[in-house]
């Protein structure tokens, strides 16, 4: 019996060299799993009573059981490479076939399909033409080299602060061409529906206060109060008169005829015709120019910005004008001044955006943690390509092993659970990553050692069995 025993011991060795020879050859292989050879005793049937005495015939490999334990997250320079922190398989497609893999390293094949280096395309969900997820039954994930549609411009979203202390600008009559004509003006970029630019500005124009007819003024002489034959209505602290070529600043509004000037007069005034400068009314007329043609024509304005006191808007803060590009479609831009503000400090633009953008070039992808592929534009756009998905088993030691790195359901594995990345219990992927193989090398030459000398003792047993058999043998 010791022959048989030292036997399977032999055998048992071998095959646990093998198993640890497999792992230490995979040691660099990504996604790669150790396996484990797992021993059992080997008894004879006997008819022997539960009092009887049983020797063992052995050992014998009862299983080589993978090990799903978690490898280590190496960072790649290849956008497309994925890795999988936590439980799940990368579903793959062999023309029909599906398997399972833990090696992330995709790239794209010359149909735009991503693939491992075995050529089998990697599923997911698809996406509609607007990058929308379409979730469903998993297929090949591929990635469209189509340049990305332009979108024309409608909402053009303007944050600014007007100067409360600006006066109303020396020209009256807005002329974009200009500059005495308006206090201030900010440009962006508009596309139309073919995706070519346009230079839009805005021109805002601070209006003066309405007076009524202020008729003639008269002063006594030594005197700081001018009286008018006219109204005072529209005049108010820090306007000023100018009165037979004296200019006097309104200290004060007495009544509706009567205010207060600095300087004094020294000889008697009037009754003369003032003139008045007035202080800012709080209302902006804004026009808009797309490509230095007025929008809408002048002397139309875009909108009217009216503040209260407190610096905010009083009057509505959208405002719409439309224009027709060159060969492209009639475009309405819709302007929304909402953030804009009148306060005590200079123009200042905060906030100028746009909804816009013209044709673009896939230049890259990148993959969220969620699964979803998401493309990158020479427009600056992104859009979804495409989510990846993962399975699961409820039993992953029951796979069945392929070459290249491939699972394959088996009986004893359970049916494919399959879904996003991060939910149920499925892992999360890492973008630009890898996972390495699980494998350590340490454990697994201590373990060969361990194997080594199982086996010269199992074969001491043998050559310790053939002399007593000798010695029997010889016997007279």
């Amino acid at each position: 019996m010791a022959f048989d025993q030292g036997l399977s011991g032999l055998n048992a060795a071998v095959q646990n060299l093998n198993v640890i020879g497999n792992n230490v050859a995979n040691a660099n292989t990504v996604g790669f799993k150790e396996s484990q050879a797992q021993f059992a005793d080997v008894y004879a049937n006997s008819l022997v009573g539960s009092g009887g005495l049983q020797v063992g015939s052995g050992t014998t490999v009862a299983t080589v059981a993978q090990q799903f334990a978690q490898g280590t997250i190496t960072v790649t320079s290849n956008s497309m490479d994925m890795a999988i922190n936590g439980n799940g398989f990368y579903r793959m497609d062999n023309n029909g076939t599906v398997t399972y893999s833990r090696n992330g390293q995709f790239q794209l094949d010359q149909n735009g399909f991503m693939v491992n280096a075995q050529g089998l395309k990697l599923t997911g969900y698809p996406v509609s033409a607007t990058g929308a997820i379409l979730p469903g039954n998993p297929v090949p994930l591929q990635m469209s080299a189509a340049p990305l549609a332009p979108k024309s411009t409608v909402n053009v979203t303007a944050g600014l602060n007007l100067n409360a202390n600006a006066t109303a600008p020396a020209t009256a009559v807005f002329n974009p061409m200009d500059p005495t004509s308006y206090n201030n003006s900010t440009s962006t970029t508009v596309y139309d529906s073919l995706g070519n630019s346009h230079v839009s500005t805005l021109y805002f124009q601070q209006q003066p206060l309405p007076l009524a007819p202020l008729g003639n003024a008269s002063m006594a002489a030594g005197s700081s109060t001018m009286t008018l034959s006219g109204s005072t209505a529209g005049l108010a602290t820090g306007d000023t008169l100018t009165v037979a070529g004296v200019t006097y600043t309104i200290s004060g509004v007495t009544n509706a005829t009567t205010l207060t000037v600095t300087p004094a007069t020294v000889a008697a005034v009037g009754p003369s015709a003032p003139t008045a400068t007035n202080a800012p009314s709080g209302t902006w007329n804004t026009y808009l120019t797309v490509d230095g043609a007025s929008v809408p024509a002048l002397p139309a304005t875009l909108t009217s910005l009216t503040f209260n006191t407190s610096g905010t808007l009083a009057s509505a803060p959208t405002a719409a004008a439309t224009f027709t590009p060159p060969g492209a479609a009639a475009q309405t831009l819709t302007f929304n001044f909402g953030s804009t503000t009148q306060y005590g400090a200079p123009f200042g633009v905060n906030s100028l955006t746009q909804d816009g953008y013209t044709t673009g070039q896939l230049i890259g992808v990148n993959t969220s943690a969620n699964g979803t592929i998401v493309g990158s534009y020479t427009n600056g756009q992104t859009m979804s390509l495409g989510q990846v998905v993962l399975a699961n088993f409820s039993n992953p030691q029951g796979l069945q092993s392929l070459s290249g790195n491939q699972w394959a359901q088996s009986a004893t594995s359970g049916a494919p659970l399959v879904g996003a990345p991060g939910s149920a219990s499925l892992g999360v992927l890492q973008s630009s990553a890898v996972e390495s193989s699980n494998v350590d090398l340490t454990s697994e030459l201590v373990n060969m050692i361990t194997a080594q000398r199982a086996y010269q003792a199992n074969a001491q047993t043998i050559k310790t069995q053939d002399q007593l058999t000798q010695t029997l043998i010889n016997l007279r």
